[in-house]
Formats: structure tokens, C-alpha cells, sequence
């Protein structure tokens, strides 16, 4: 498998003197599922946003895809983030529109035809369980139903990889492993998946890679899997 996500010795100080990742070293290789665990503050945030060219870094590298996030223009960033699907906590749905217009705006807003868009957003809600449900609005959703129309608005555009950010945090405790065995459904479709969480008691249910942070710093690399573990 190649690598899909390269930091190579990446650091990252914002203006007022934070510094949120030190010297961060880390390969995902194309198709794994690995999470990103650590308490708040640990810098996981600022490796999302680093992932999705919001911010860059101050020193090191960061190579996704092939593309080093510091030498894209601001033209070829929207381009970039179309090969990510991001799924965030708190939704982030468009609350004036349905189901399915919410998983189909992205494809609109890229100029996608009529029939590709119906397809796409059809197989999505699929995927999820929300075809009964495609003409209803978010207000009317539990919780854990949002977040699975926030996952199909992540698979529509067929990305190479999913970056969840904290995505159980916002619903039912009984439903945060419902929502992962999705994650992982997704994974076997040959999607790079990156959950990044601090809930260390389901992260060890689910038997995948775990890259911890503290400070900053990666202190350990564990392939459940493998049995292997690199501490930092």
C-alpha cells in the first residue's frame, strides 16, 4: 500500500505562541483505519485542520496524496479538500434543507449532472439507512441520524479519505459503536478512514490502529492488529 498521509517532522506554533504539534512524524498508508486519540488540548484538532489546508504548518512537511499542503495555491485547495470527506461533532447540516439535498449540495456546487447526482446521493443514503428519510429535515432527525446524513454528505463525492472529527460527541452514548462499525463499513470499501476522538473506552473496542498525542507529541503507535506497539 503507499502512503496516503506523510507528516514528516511537522510542527505547528500558532500567532499567540501555542505551539499545538511538535515535531510530528506519522505515515497512514492507503486504505488503513487508524485513530487519532487524546485528551483535550493534545493538538489533535490542529492536525485535522492541518489535513484540510486551513492552516499549514510552521515547519516540517505534510504530504497527502502526493501533494504538499504548504505549496498548494489557494486555487488548487478546493480541488484538495474534494478528495477528503470530513464528518465533524456537531453535524454542520444546512438546516433549511432535506436529506437529500443536504448530501446533494456538494455535488451541485461542483457542477455534477442531474442523473450522477441522483445516483451518488441515492447509493450514499443507502450506505446509512436514510432512504425513508430523504425528504425530511434535520430538525426532525435524532442525533445519531444527522451524523449519518453528515457521513453520506462525507461519502458522495467518492473520496480516498475520511476524516472524522470527534463524531460521536454529539450523540447517544448507545449509538457511538453503531456509528463506528459505519466507519468501518466504510474502510472495507477501500476509503482511508482517520477518526480522531478522545473516547479511549470505544477507540479499544474496535481493534484498529491507535496513534495517541500529548503535547503536541505522538508518544504511541499501536496496530491492534499486528500486536505491535511503538512508543514514543
Amino acid at each position: 500500500m503507499c502512503v496516503l498521509i506523510l507528516f514528516k517532522d511537522v510542527s505547528k506554533r500558532y500567532k499567540n505562541g501555542t505551539v499545538a504539534l511538535r515535531h510530528v512524524n506519522l505515515e497512514i498508508k492507503d486504505g488503513e483505519f487508524v485513530f487519532i486519540t487524546g485528551n483535550s488540548g493534545a493538538g489533535k484538532s490542529s492536525m485535522v485542520r492541518l489535513l484540510m489546508c486551513e492552516d499549514i504548518p510552521t515547519s516540517g512537511d505534510l504530504i497527502v496524496n502526493g501533494s504538499n499542503t504548504q505549496k498548494l495555491s489557494r486555487r488548487q485547495i478546493p480541488k484538495y479538500r474534494r478528495q477528503i470527506g470530513i464528518v465533524f461533532q456537531d453535524f454542520r447540516l444546512i438546516p433549511n434543507l432535506n436529506v437529500y439535498d443536504n448530501i446533494a449540495f456538494s455535488l451541485r456546487v461542483v457542477g455534477r449532472r442531474r442523473r450522477e447526482i441522483v445516483r451518488k446521493v441515492n447509493t450514499a443514503m443507502e450506505l446509512v439507512g436514510l432512504v425513508h428519510k430523504a425528504r425530511v429535515y434535520p430538525n426532525q432527525l435524532s442525533g445519531g441520524e444527522q451524523q449519518r446524513v453528515a457521513v453520506a454528505r462525507a461519502l458522495v463525492n467518492n473520496p480516498r479519505l475520511i476524516i472524522a472529527d470527534e463524531p460521536t460527541g454529539n450523540v447517544d452514548p448507545s449509538l457511538s459503536v453503531e456509528i463506528m462499525n459505519m466507519f468501518l463499513q466504510i474502510n472495507r470499501m477501500g476509503i482511508t478512514v482517520v477518526v480522531v476522538t478522545h473516547e479511549q473506552h470505544l477507540v479499544d473496542q474496535m481493534g484498529q490502529r491507535v496513534v495517541s498525542i500529548r503535547d503536541g507529541r505522538i508518544i504511541s503507535d499501536t496496530s491492534w492488529e499486528k500486536g505491535d506497539t511503538d512508543e514514543f
